[in-house]
């Protein structure tokens, strides 16, 4: 004989899941709310979330030199000057070797052409000049009929440049003042909250820190891995620039997805130019290998130990981010995935019991 239901614990049954919908609910809608409150002031946020960003990179010099008695202005300028000239002369590293070599590079890619002409000529393809011409001439028809969107492009290119820049140059100022007050910022906060919240939000504050600061020295340890392995290869072929392009590869790991995508496609190009198809295609293998290793196995390790989630965490988390914003959400979707455990972690250890402490017995309803 099968047991009945009992009228009164399916009615609390669902009086409970229609509650704990209701909560979730108002939960969701004020995240919403959130992130479009964020949407509405992202001019403003993404520059504060790259000032920090850096910030955590320059801190430890800053702490050290601020340790040896030198002021903070002081030590937060010095910081930031030395941070320009290494910038400075990354680039340098990277532009100048590739334009000492620029002559025989274009040497290289109109030699190149010619044998993938010659190739299309023969068999199985045998495409002759008249019709590359003739493919030719469409494609510049296309290019015509089409100026305006091209125009358009254009124009929204260089505005998407003009707000990196200003982006970079408040990136940098927000820095300078983050290394020159930022200690003195959560003894302000807490002194401008009331009640527990003057004790909670500077602890969540200082552990949100450290987690950003462990995940950008991951992302250095990452992109150093992928610079090592792939100049590895680089250097066995012989391929030129072999420096300038795993220094462009480490920079580039900052960059998610594009970044990757830029630094293989020129190592490839570099190699296609001046060494011929075959090693062309080893380094395209070495680069697809090293990223699949890096994206599946030392990005989740890595990041994992330093911020506390789990490996596919990591990996969901980016997969995820790149869904909802692109590179944009790739790039902060594991900061932002350990903030939250962070947060998570504080109040479970505020409504936790402790250690020891019976717990209250349940009232009976």
């Amino acid at each position: 004989m099968s047991a009945t239901l009992n009228a009164g614990r399916t009615r609390a049954a669902l009086r409970t899941s229609a509650r704990v919908s209701g909560e979730l609910l108002l939960v969701l809608v004020a995240a919403a709310v959130v992130l479009w409150a964020l949407g509405r002031m992202w001019s403003v946020v993404w520059p504060l979330i790259v000032g920090l960003l850096l910030t955590t990179l320059t801190w430890p010099p800053t702490r050290y030199l601020r340790r040896r008695g030198l002021p903070p202005a002081l030590a937060a300028a010095l910081v930031t000057v030395l941070f320009l000239v290494v910038a400075a002369g990354t680039v340098a590293l990277i532009a100048v070797p590739v334009a000492s070599e620029s002559g025989e590079l274009a040497d290289g890619v109109v030699e190149g052409v010619d044998r993938l002409r010659e190739w299309a000529a023969g068999p199985p393809l045998n495409i002759d000049d008249a019709q590359i011409a003739g493919a030719f001439d469409s494609a510049t028809a296309r290019i015509q009929d089409s100026a305006g969107a091209i125009a358009s492009t254009a124009v929204t290119g260089v505005s998407t440049v003009v707000s990196g820049i200003v982006t970079a140059v408040l990136a940098l100022f927000l820095m300078f003042f983050f290394l020159k007050d930022g200690p003195r910022f959560l003894p302000w906060l807490g002194r401008q909250l009331p009640g527990r919240l003057a004790t909670d939000v500077p602890a969540v504050a200082a552990r949100c820190w450290n987690v950003l600061g462990a995940f950008v020295r991951s992302q250095a340890l990452v992109g150093l891995l992928d610079a090592v392995f792939i100049g590895l290869g680089l250097w066995l072929l012989d391929v030129p620039l072999v420096l300038p392009l795993a220094v462009l590869t480490f920079v580039s790991a900052f960059v998610p997805i594009v970044g990757a995508l830029f630094a293989g496609f020129v190592a490839v190009l570099i190699a296609l130019v001046s060494n011929g198809l075959t090693d062309a295609l080893i380094v395209l293998a070495i680069i697809v290998a090293v990223q699949q290793l890096e994206g599946n196995v030392f990005q989740p390790m890595i990041q994992s130990r330093g911020l506390g989630l789990h490996a596919a965490v990591v990996l969901l988390a980016v997969t995820l981010g790149g869904s909802l914003s692109g590179i944009v959400g790739s790039l902060l979707a594991v900061p932002v995935a350990a903030l939250i455990a962070v947060v998570w972690n504080y109040l479970r250890e505020q409504l936790s019991d402790p250690p020891g402490e019976p717990r209250p017995e349940a009232t009976p309803a």
